[in-house]
C-alpha cells in the first residue's frame, strides 16, 4: 500500500486558524485593549459599536478615534430605540447616575436589561454576513458582581447558542473573562494602547465625573498598575 506523506508546509493551509474577528468595541478601556491585542496577534479585526440610547455615547466617538488611529473602519449601529424598551439610569435622563463602587447595591440601576445579548446577537449577524466565525467580547471579572450578562454562566450559555444559530458555528471569545481590570490595563500598556482615547464614565459630560462606579473602578485599576490615568476628570 502506498503511503502518502506531506510536508509541514503542505499541511499548513489545513491547520491555519481563521485570523479574522468581529469585536464588540464600546470605546472603553477593556474592549480597546482587546482591539490592540487582536491586531498585535495578526487578526483582521472588524470592530462594531452601538448607539443604544446611552447618555455616555461619547464612548462611540472614542471608539472611532481609536479605530482611526489604528487605520481601521468601525461599523456603528444605531439602535437608540433599545434604550426606551429597556430603560436604566444609563439610558434615562430622568434618572441620576449612582455614585460609588460596583459593590454598592444602587449600581444595579445601571443595568440595561439584556443589553449584551442584543449587542452580541447583532455582532454575530454582522460576523455571519462577512463569513467570519469569531466574535470577541471584553467582559472581565470586575463586571460579574453587578451585570448578569457579563458573568461566565451567561457567556458560556450564549457561546453555545451562537454555535447553533446558523450554518456557520460562531465562536464567542472572551479572553479577559477572569481578568481584573488592572490586568487588562497592564496588558494594554505593553501593547501601547492610547488610553487617552478611551471613555468609561457613565455621565454624559465633557469630562469624566470620577465618582460613578465605572470611573472609580478605572481610577483604582490605573493606580494598581502604578501609572496615571490620562483621561481628564472633573475637579471637585
Amino acid at each position: 500500500m502506498e503511503v502518502l506523506t506531506k510536508s509541514r508546509e503542505e499541511l499548513k493551509p489545513l491547520i491555519e486558524v481563521d485570523k479574522r474577528a468581529v469585536l464588540l468595541l464600546s470605546g472603553g478601556t477593556d474592549s480597546t485593549t482587546l482591539l490592540y491585542d487582536l491586531v498585535s496577534q495578526g487578526y483582521e479585526v472588524k470592530p462594531i459599536s452601538f448607539i443604544y440610547g446611552q447618555r455616555h455615547k461619547k464612548e462611540v466617538q472614542n471608539a472611532l478615534a481609536t479605530c482611526s488611529k489604528l487605520g481601521l473602519g468601525l461599523e456603528v449601529v444605531d439602535i437608540s430605540i433599545f434604550g426606551q424598551l429597556a430603560p436604566s439610569s444609563l439610558t434615562s435622563r430622568g434618572k441620576d447616575i449612582p455614585k460609588g463602587g460596583y459593590e454598592d447595591g444602587n449600581m444595579r440601576s445601571t443595568v440595561v436589561p439584556n443589553r449584551n445579548m442584543v449587542l452580541l446577537s447583532i455582532a454575530t449577524s454582522y460576523a455571519l454576513g462577512l463569513r467570519i466565525d469569531n466574535v470577541f467580547y471584553a467582559a472581565h471579572s470586575g463586571d460579574h458582581a453587578i451585570y448578569p450578562d457579563c458573568r461566565p454562566a451567561f457567556i458560556l450559555a450564549l457561546g453555545k447558542a451562537l454555535k447553533l444559530c446558523d450554518y456557520i458555528r460562531v465562536n464567542l471569545e472572551t479572553p479577559y473573562m477572569y481578568w481584573e481590570k488592572s490586568d487588562i490595563i497592564r496588558r494594554g500598556i505593553g501593547l501601547g494602547v492610547d488610553y487617552s482615547l478611551t471613555w468609561s464614565c457613565y455621565e454624559g459630560g465633557e469630562k469624566a465625573c470620577g465618582k460613578c462606579g465605572t470611573c472609580i473602578e478605572r481610577l483604582e485599576a490605573f493606580k494598581k498598575v502604578g501609572i496615571k490615568d490620562p483621561l481628564e476628570y472633573k475637579e471637585d
